[in-house]
């Protein structure tokens, strides 16, 4: 259930980040709104999350794969440009977090 809430908290997180661009700095009342919403909603799920799961390991896959996949909503909804160094450095994030997985996997 925990994994669940942080899977949950990462794409709440997501929802309320790109509300936070659609509102075009807060002056559309509507996504404005949503940013509140969902960004609370995000913590109360990274918070039940963090009952069960480490800090470090959790807030790493929280934070990473929430920049990755917001990036990626940049490149395909806002036609944000795609260069190799943001290629790389997003596939490195996918990578971390890849790792921080396998590490606690170890660990258990």
């Amino acid at each position: 259930m925990h994994w669940i809430a942080l899977f949950m908290a990462i794409a709440t997180e997501v929802i309320g980040t790109t509300c936070l661009k659609l509102s075009d700095g807060f002056s559309k009342p509507l996504p404005a709104v949503l940013v509140f919403i969902f960004y609370g909603l995000s913590f109360t799920l990274l918070g039940q999350a963090l009952k069960v799961l480490p800090i470090g390991m959790t807030y790493a896959i929280w934070a990473g794969l929430g920049t990755a996949i917001v990036s990626l909503i940049g490149i395909i909804w806002f036609a944000e440009t795609m260069t190799p160094v943001k290629l790389v450095s997003l596939m490195l994030i996918i990578i971390g977090v890849i790792g921080l997985q396998l590490s606690q996997l170890k660990a258990a």
